[in-house]
């Protein structure tokens, strides 16, 4: 009897799965649960744990909290390093996401096209994307040495440098700025690049055909043709650039931890040094919450303006 019965429950409960599966509104919430439970406990908790913070006096060497308003905000406000961080945060973002955006282009259109050996540069475009950034900012650091630098001694070999020039990466404030703009354009490249790659595969091979038809030249097809229908998915890859970037604090703790004398500090790292390395839990929390309204901001922006060059 119990035997008789296993194969009659077995198919009960496939019949009460498949009736799941086909509804809906069931399905969709289930399948959306675990994404929107990591979402809530990865990002969710600690952002409302830092607004708790902001609002209080939270520090490491006591376990004494109160309730403090918006006191802590108006403290950072009033700081020269945080007008300084948001300044150099912005220079870095933008400047870094203009020559991503060009390279990616050039890189994306050259990578379209059949050629021998295509697998081993997609490899190495790919490869500081895939390298852990703090490893990679630790080459860069070695590289801008001030001492051991292959860019001053092989420029200086090349004729390029003269005795009496020999510059400091990282320790002079316009430089080690050009420095960490460099890291960072290399950093986000690669993602950049397979993104617009992934919109110009996705062009239908027979709107470049009707283009050459009518005599279209280089750059009339690729202002009028390439760039409006890669606009949206270009635009999704400048947004992704500006919150890496604009986030990112790595790059700035390995190379200059926002040295000389706070020029190259962005909100990210005084974040960090306030909050963690200062044990001023308060404040690094104020310092970091300026991050959101800004990169909303942003993103709302970037993703109004992508539906909206959407080609249909």
């Amino acid at each position: 009897m119990t035997a008789a019965a296993e194969p009659a429950g077995r198919a009960a409960r496939n019949k009460v799965m498949a009736r799941f599966i086909d509804n809906e509104r069931l399905l969709w919430p289930a399948l959306l649960a675990p994404a929107i439970v990591y979402i809530v406990l990865l990002v969710g908790f600690p952002f409302l744990l830092s607004i708790f913070y902001s609002l209080s006096s939270a520090t490491v060497a006591t376990s004494d909290i109160h309730f403090v308003g918006l006191e802590n905000f108006t403290r950072i406000i009033h700081s020269d390093t945080f007008w300084r961080s948001l300044w150099n945060t912005i220079v870095l973002t933008v400047i870094s996401q203009f020559f991503v955006l060009v390279f990616a282009g050039i890189l994306a259109t050259a990578l379209i096209k059949d050629f021998r050996g295509k697998w081993l540069v997609r490899l190495l475009i790919l490869l500081p994307w895939v390298a852990p950034i703090s490893l990679g900012s630790i080459g860069w650091l070695w590289i801008f040495d001030s001492i051991y630098s292959i860019i001053n001694w092989t420029a200086r070999a090349v004729g390029l440098f003269g005795e009496d020039f020999w510059p400091i990466w990282l320790g002079q404030p316009n430089l080690a700025m050009a420095a960490i703009i460099v890291v960072q354009i290399w950093r986000i490249l690669p993602l950049a690049t397979v993104i617009v790659l992934a919109g110009l595969s996705s062009i239908p091979q027979d709107i470049h055909d009707a283009a050459e038809v009518d005599g279209a030249g280089f750059w009339r097809h690729q202002f009028e043709i390439t760039l409006p229908l890669v606009m949206p998915i270009t635009l999704v890859a400048v947004l992704f650039g500006i919150i890496f970037t604009f986030t990112d604090m790595i790059v700035v703790f390995v190379l200059t931890r926002g040295g000389p004398y706070d020029t190259t500090q962005v909100i990210a790292s005084w974040a960090y040094f306030t909050g963690i390395q200062g044990g001023d839990l308060a404040g690094g929390a104020a310092i970091s919450l300026f991050l959101f309204p800004v990169l909303v901001a942003v993103a709302i922006l970037f993703l109004i303006a992508a539906r909206r060059s959407e080609v249909t």
